[in-house]
C-alpha cells in the first residue's frame, strides 16, 4: 500500500470522526430520553476512535485534517424522531468511510478499520432497524442524503 493513499484515507476516516463527534452532539439533544445512553455510547465510540485517528496519522507523519467549526446537517434535526435519522446517516456515512480506508491499508490498519467499519454498521441497524447487505459500499446500497458537511 502507498503511504501516501493511506494518509489519505485515514485523514478521511479522521474527517468524518469529527463529523459523527458533532452530529452526535445534535443526536443527545434531542434524542428521547429511552436512548440517550445509546447516543451516549456512540459518541463516545466516535471520540476514541477520532483520537486513535489522529495518533495514526500522526505516525505516518501527516497533520491531522481539524474539525471544521461548524457542520451543515443534511435535514432539520426538530426531535427524536429526526434525530434517529440523523444518528442512522452518521453511521452510514462513517461505514463508507471505513470502507475506503479496509481498501487502503493492509495488516493490523486494515483489521482495525474493518473492525470500525463493522461496528458503524451495527450501529446503525440499532438506530434503523434495518440493515443492508453490504455496509459501506456506496456502489452496493440504496442512495442515501448527504451527511454533515463543515459549513466553514
Amino acid at each position: 500500500m502507498s503511504r501516501e493513499k493511506e494518509l489519505k484515507a485515514l485523514q478521511a476516516a479522521l474527517a468524518a470522526e469529527h463529523a459523527a463527534v458533532y452530529g452526535y452532539g445534535v443526536v443527545g439533544g434531542q434524542i428521547r430520553p429511552g436512548r440517550r445512553t445509546e447516543a451516549r455510547a456512540a459518541y463516545d465510540a466516535h471520540r476514541a476512535r477520532r483520537d486513535a485517528l489522529t495518533r495514526e496519522v500522526r505516525d505516518l507523519g501527516g497533520t491531522p485534517v481539524a474539525a471544521a467549526a461548524g457542520y451543515a446537517l443534511p435535514f432539520p434535526v426538530p426531535d427524536s424522531a429526526a434525530a434517529v435519522r440523523l444518528a442512522t446517516e452518521l453511521e452510514d456515512r462513517v461505514a463508507g468511510v471505513y470502507s475506503d480506508l479496509v481498501r487502503a491499508t493492509a495488516g493490523e490498519r486494515r483489521r482495525a478499520a474493518a473492525g470500525a467499519l463493522r461496528e458503524a454498521a451495527v450501529r446503525a441497524v440499532r438506530w434503523s432497524g434495518e440493515s443492508v447487505a453490504f455496509p459501506g459500499l456506496a456502489e452496493r446500497a440504496a442512495p442515501a442524503p448527504a451527511s454533515p458537511a463543515p459549513t466553514a
